[in-house]
């Protein structure tokens, strides 16, 4: 219970220290979906549509197809980015997370706070990203909501995998190289914008390998009300996975970082 308590404090932190840059937030969460379903689901969708029929994939449209996929990532690029250069600024480079040890939080409710908050923060660009796709014509409401909590699980996943991760760094090189080598392939690679099954079968075990793959699975089922191709509970065991192996990393590193 401590250590809830702890996370919820953290967690208020969090967001007193967000007031200040919500607005712009908030501008960038609604331009983001509006840029890209305008590019690729409208722009690059009409020409797939005309060259394909109407029904494009499962009977929909590209722009359908593409909008849960792109919540997904979205998800996915919120929770890392979160969870990544912010993490390495408070062990290294500011230290906010030694002055935060200073009061009576422990490391464990600072992590769990952290996560929580960047869980919240996804949420909330998934309801943003959601009601866009709504009135692009691209999701009905209530099969939009329904997408948010899956998109939240995955932004989730990477939160915690990545916060883990950057635990161990002193420099952002190794930021760098996750992005590129990392959270950019699986940006493109993971299903949203096209099924895995068009990939050479020697790579689809490896998008099959990524949380990416499996929140936007779960992400489309819920949007568009077709069946996943596991059960669902076993994509949300995978996501549910990466989360606890996260956080248990990163409370592990982290204390011993800063109290070791």
């Amino acid at each position: 219970m401590t250590t809830v308590r702890h996370a919820m404090t953290y967690f208020e932190s969090s967001a007193r220290r967000y007031r200040y840059v919500f607005r712009g937030s908030m501008f960038a969460s609604f331009l983001n979906p509006i840029l890209f379903l305008s590019a690729m689901g409208l722009g690059l969708g009409q020409l797939v549509d005309q060259q394909a029929g109407e029904a494009v994939i499962d009977t929909f449209s590209y722009v359908t197809y593409l909008a849960p996929g792109l919540m997904a990532t979205t998800a996915m690029s919120t929770g890392a980015s979160d969870s990544s250069w912010p993490v390495v600024a408070g062990l290294k480079w500011l230290k906010t997370y030694h002055g935060v040890l200073a009061t009576p939080l422990t490391v464990g409710g600072l992590v769990l706070g952290h996560v929580a908050f960047v869980f919240t923060r996804v949420l909330f660009v998934s309801l943003v990203y959601g009601l866009v796709a709504v009135a692009f014509g691209a999701l009905e409401l209530p099969r939009a909501l329904l997408a948010i909590l899956p998109a939240g699980l995955t932004g989730l996943a990477f939160g915690a995998a990545v916060m883990g991760f950057s635990s161990y760094l002193d420099r952002d090189v190794g930021l760098a190289n996750l992005f590129r080598f990392g959270i950019t392939p699986m940006f493109l690679f993971s299903g949203a914008f096209f099924p895995i099954t068009q990939l050479p079968e020697f790579i689809q075990p490896l998008a099959i390998a990524t949380p990416l793959w499996h929140g936007v699975e779960l992400t489309r089922a819920a949007g568009l009300g077709v069946s996943t191709s596991w059960h669902p509970v076993l994509h949300v065991l995978v996501l549910a996975a990466f989360t606890v192996i996260g956080l248990s990393v990163a409370r592990r590193k982290m204390t011993m970082r800063l109290i070791s």
